[in-house]
């Protein structure tokens, strides 16, 4: 049982949440979803511990409620933070893996909402790195350093092209190399999930640019090859989060 009085939302004083939370048990009503919302998300980024308190409620929803499910999955997608409410996310990990079931059946019919899902539901595994810098690969940047001659590198993989080149602010990006996706049987861990889900799904965009965003990049300084994901992954983890998840997250890199 939630003890609300020792909570706090955007607002200050929580009590409000869980009044909204018993209203949208009988009424999926717009206004009640935008107030709960502003409570428990602050400008895209800030989640408190009302937020943490309110999502077993939130996925019990879920099922019924495209608005529940969408609430819960925004608040998974920023967990990752330093909010200190690291105990009420433990206390809802069961819910957090029915949720994940949830979304998965949800991914099995296609929706619109397709790329939200599965990033909620990588955000719902714990691998909040990529659930947070994850595009549709329309358009992705991201920027990493050559493990070996240390130049800064952008690796592009969208309608674009897919390749790591030195970026110009005047020319653009130069001197690009192909990337070399990885073989789907050379995928393991989070990656061998994302990819063999976006197949499953008929995602062929997307299982493609998984792919590549998994797979080799050559260095167009000095041509050194080194693994994509690896080297982005270890540029953007912060000893603090390193410390409390191994994961970092990050907004997308995009130009």
């Amino acid at each position: 049982m939630v003890n609300w009085t020792q909570m706090h939302d955007s607002y200050g004083d929580a009590d409000r949440v869980p009044a909204l939370l018993e209203q949208a048990e009988f009424e999926d009503n717009a206004e009640i979803w935008k107030e709960l919302g502003y409570r428990l998300i602050l400008e895209h980024d800030l989640v408190f511990p009302a937020s943490f308190a309110a999502l077993p409620r939130l996925m019990s929803l879920a099922s019924r409620s495209a608005r529940a499910r969408g609430l819960a999955g925004a608040i998974l997608l920023r967990a990752a933070g330093q909010h200190g409410c690291d105990d009420l996310l433990a206390n809802c990990r069961d819910e957090i893996s029915e949720f994940r079931k949830l979304l998965d059946r949800h991914l099995q019919s296609r929706p619109v909402d397709y790329l939200a899902a599965f990033l909620d539901s990588l955000a719902a595994m714990g691998e909040y790195h990529w659930s947070a810098v994850m595009g549709d690969f329309t358009d992705d940047f991201y920027h990493l350093a050559c493990p070996h001659c240390a130049v800064e590198v952008t690796i592009a993989i969208g309608d674009h092209g897919r390749y790591s080149a030195i970026r110009d602010w005047n020319l653009g990006d130069v001197n690009r190399r192909g990337l070399r996706p990885a073989p789907s049987e050379a995928l393991s861990g989070a990656g061998r999930w994302m990819y063999e889900t976006a197949v499953r799904d008929r995602q062929e965009a997307l299982a493609d640019g998984i792919a590549h965003l998994f797979g080799k990049a050559e260095c167009p300084q000095c041509a050194s090859v080194f693994n994509i994901a690896d080297e982005y992954t270890s540029a953007n983890r912060p000893d603090v989060w390193q410390a409390r998840t191994g994961r970092k997250q990050v907004r997308r890199a995009h130009s």
